[in-house]
């Protein structure tokens, strides 16, 4: 992994090699990437280089050439395939790992074009404690990220993808991260030697020659490389068997914010193998959005259509397993509501030339948990996953279908769990993994919005931050203002969940829902967003936060939630069209009497005096924590949240 520039010198002349080979230019993603890197290899030594390796040349970009040809030399793969992304690629690499025993095919009857896979036990989510961010500073990275050197993370990772694709295919995919060519898209290039993530990145992102067009034509792109870590071959020739699962028991996710570039090694899940997500859609593009003015956020966007035919769209912020896909998802039980789907995950906001923030979805698939997804708490996503999905460690019927807790009311008599082992009701465990996955287009979801591929964005009316809160935090408040919205952001608490590690519910701060995800300084991130909200003014988005699990004194939940989380939308858009009252509580405004729409729901008054009631000397104990969590942040936390607190702590004790 030597640092190397773009190949920008090896396409100043002539326009082809000597074998005829077109390698245009350097696209200006080479530039900045070059900075501080050895002279590039010439056009004529790229193209017999690959040649002498018979290695297949896909491109006619000079620094996409070079940097693959740098990738490959390191790894020593034995082919390297450029992928286009059409359906007859995927159903190649598909029937290929059906062959390796890598994936299980189910039964077209009931799951048509639909797949099963079973990871490594000890391959099952994100691994923050070996998730890097290597900026120039440690100071820059900040104090919830796990910061290394940049220099000496790139020599420890240079030793470890060393041969690490022997006996491999190298995959080369283009891709793009929002509408090809949109306004607020990204571009980027996943190396990986797994079938797998070259399917799953086929669902999840823009993938194939589409994207690689847009690169040739000169647009910036962002490096991902990712190695399961499991050689076939090793250094003295001698070869091994294909595992189910390929992985290794070390694991490097390093992100490289200031070079835009990602290298993860050693795991073949989700997030930590398909680059274009958390990788680059938030820990990178964070960075760029700082750099240039937008914002890269851990958010949902939906549209919500109000009885009076007028559309607003939200953008949420939800840590995992806290209602988020729900909410995206959510079909209405209110007369002459309606919610569309436009994102489930991850948002891209940007204002426009006439100063609306405009948000895109950047993914083009839905990454979802799979437990607790049923008929009764999610039906949108359940008939999502009709076909064309890739299920990770779920369960597998008798009939060829897949299961999960939550499906159905009624667990079936016999399954094959996720480990792959036999399963009954009496097994005393769980069927599937508690953070088991399903990877499916978008495009399926029956509540997608017309608009949820509009290059330019859609325009947010509102921001709503949740969690998982038993206690303290309302069902349902408004910020002052945009300020007051940002510290309820930064101040996000939630409950444990298995899609990170840690012990399952204990409270942990996950400030913006972006604690995993955020490329750079948290308290420089708010300062950020406090910078979006001056140049938005007036047209800055209303800012809400939400709480549906709070609990009564005999651990039950208060709100029904749900289908029922309609309800407070509907008063949230009411405040946008001023057509719902709210009334001053010390921590924010809240619904005011009757203007919260209950008909229908079997709610008694204590439950929804519990549901908004703001115990003083609870929330002056939680305002001690918020400084504690301050603290860590040193003098980066910007001036305007210390006020909020004290302005806090004031109202509190008036």
């Amino acid at each position: 992994m030597t640092q190397r520039p773009s190949a920008r010198a090896a396409a100043q002349t002539s326009r082809t090699d000597d074998e005829g080979t077109d390698i245009r230019p350097a696209s200006p993603s080479g530039d900045r990437q070059a900075q501080g890197r050895e002279p590039a290899p010439s056009r004529l030594a790229v193209a017999q280089a690959y040649a002498e390796h018979g290695w297949d040349l896909g491109t006619t970009d000079a620094a996409l050439a070079a940097w693959v040809l740098e990738v490959a030399e390191l790894t020593q793969p034995d082919e390297i395939v450029w992928c286009d992304g059409s359906r007859a690629e995927a159903d190649r690499l598909f029937k290929l790992q059906v062959a390796n025993g890598q994936l299980i095919k189910l039964n077209p009857e009931w799951r048509p074009g639909s797949y099963l896979a079973r990871t490594d036990p000890k391959d099952v989510a994100r691994v923050e404690a070996r998730t890097f961010i290597c900026s120039e500073s440690e100071e820059d990275a900040g104090p919830t990220n796990n910061w290394r050197d940049p220099a000496e993370m790139r020599a420890e990772l240079k030793g470890v993808f060393a041969g690490s694709m022997r006996g491999r295919t190298m995959y080369i995919v283009p891709f793009s991260m929002g509408p090809l060519g949109g306004s607020i898209s990204q571009l980027g290039v996943e190396i990986t030697d797994s079938p797998y993530v070259v399917v799953s990145m086929g669902i999840m992102t823009r993938m194939g020659r589409r994207a690689l067009d847009l690169i040739e034509d000169g647009r910036t792109w962002v490096r991902t490389v990712h190695s399961v870590g499991y050689p076939l071959v090793d250094a003295e020739g001698i070869h091994r068997p294909e595992v189910a699962w390929p992985c290794n028991d070390t694991k490097y996710i390093v992100q490289y914010p200031q070079d835009r570039e990602v290298w993860s090694y050693g795991s073949g899940y989700g997030g930590n193998a398909l680059l274009g997500k958390k990788c680059f859609a938030l820990r990178i593009a964070s960075q760029m959005a700082r750099d240039e003015g937008w914002l890269a956020e851990h958010m949902l966007i939906i549209k919500v259509v109000s009885p009076a035919g007028r559309a607003h769209h939200i953008a949420a912020a939800f840590p995992s397993a806290c209602g988020k896909t729900n909410l995206a998802m959510l079909r209405s039980q209110l007369p002459g509501w309606r919610v569309e789907t436009i994102g489930d995950d991850i948002a891209w906001l940007k204002p426009d030339a006439s100063g609306r923030l405009r948000a895109i979805n950047p993914e083009r698939g839905f990454f979802g948990v799979a437990p607790g997804t049923g008929e009764s708490t999610n039906r949108s996503a359940v008939e999502t996953l009709w076909g064309n999905t890739i299920f990770t460690n779920v369960a597998l019927r008798d009939d060829g279908d897949v299961w999960w807790e939550g499906l159905t009311d009624e667990k079936p008599a016999h399954l094959i769990d996720w480990r792959g082992e036999e399963w009954t009701p009496d097994s005393g465990r769980t069927a599937a993994h508690p953070n088991s996955r399903f990877t499916v287009a978008a495009e399926q979801c029956p509540t997608i919005a017309d608009d949820w591929e509009d290059p330019d964005g859609v325009p947010i009316d509102a921001i709503v931050f949740g969690g998982r809160r038993a206690t303290n935090v309302p069902l349902v408040l408004q910020a002052r203002d945009w300020k007051h919205g940002v510290f309820l952001g930064a101040t996000i608490a939630s409950e444990q969940t298995a899609a990170a590690e840690g012990t399952v519910g204990a409270l942990r701060r996950d400030p913006f829902a972006m604690l995993p995800f955020c490329g750079y300084n948290m308290a420089d991130h708010w300062g950020h967003w406090l910078r979006i909200g001056e140049k938005l003014g007036a047209n800055a988005p209303a800012v809400f936060q939400v709480n549906w699990f709070r609990k009564g004194p005999d651990g039950s939940f208060l709100w029904p939630g749900f289908a029922e989380n309609m309800r407070v939308i509907a008063w949230i858009v009411g405040r946008l069209e001023r057509t719902a009252d709210a009334v001053d509580v010390p921590i924010g405004r809240v619904p005011a009497q009757a203007s919260l729409d209950l008909d229908g729901l079997e709610l008694s008054e204590d439950a929804l005096e519990r549901l908004f009631d703001v115990d003083q000397t609870a929330w002056l104990a939680e305002c001690d924590l918020t400084e504690e969590f301050f603290a860590r942040f040193g003098g980066r936390v910007p001036a305007a949240l210390t006020a909020e607190l004290e302005a806090l702590r004031y109202r509190l004790t008036r």
